[in-house]
């Protein structure tokens, strides 16, 4: 077909930009705010934030470009509710599909990790929807305070009382603990 001016033009300077310019690290890289490790950007950090009377919930920017469009919402093993990247959950998903065939786990403790998740859209505003089922797993009641906490793979939505038990016990083992301790600082001289 014929290209007018303007969109030869275009169509030039999209080749031209692709082929000269150097390749980029992945968004955040050498972010100390955004911090990454392998390649992956690392969920890190606390934010507060409140769900609304629908049981939506917006979550932190800096999380949100590795779940759009969609992320998995699954039962945590401490009484949260933790979001997963696509990949997580595929990897996952796997590991317990080999480890039932191998006998490591039950068919029913396998069939869990599925009905126990729930694929979730993220809307334009970077909100997911949390099902009554895990709000009612978490203790998550709608129009309240929650806190949405990086975990280095994942994201974990904790009723704030949850959150701040949890939190202490934490704190306490980091204190005291030699072995959190040494993994703590393992990146220093």
């Amino acid at each position: 077909t014929d290209l007018g001016p303007g969109e030869r033009r275009f169509l030039e300077g999209r080749q031209a930009r692709s082929e000269d310019r150097p390749h980029r690290a992945p968004s955040g890289a050498g972010d100390p705010t955004n911090p990454m490790v392998g390649g992956r950007r690392l969920f890190v950090g606390r934010h507060e934030r409140q769900l609304d009377p629908k049981g939506r919930l917006a979550l932190p920017a800096p999380y949100r470009p590795r779940f759009e469009p969609s992320c998995f919402l699954a039962f945590g093993n401490d009484g949260c509710v933790e979001v997963w990247t696509r990949e997580l959950f595929e990897d996952t998903a796997k590991e317990a599909t080999e480890k039932m065939k191998r006998g490591e786990i039950s068919r029913d403790a396998w069939r869990a990790t599925a009905h126990n998740a729930l694929e979730v859209g993220i809307d334009a505003q970077g909100r997911v929807n949390v099902d009554r089922a895990f709000r009612d797993y978490a203790g998550l009641d709608v129009d309240s305070k929650v806190v949405v906490a990086g975990s280095i793979d994942r994201v974990e939505i904790w009723s704030t009382s949850s959150y701040e038990a949890m939190s202490s016990r934490g704190t306490a083992e980091l204190r005291s603990g030699p072995a959190t301790a040494a993994w703590v600082n393992r990146s220093q001289p």
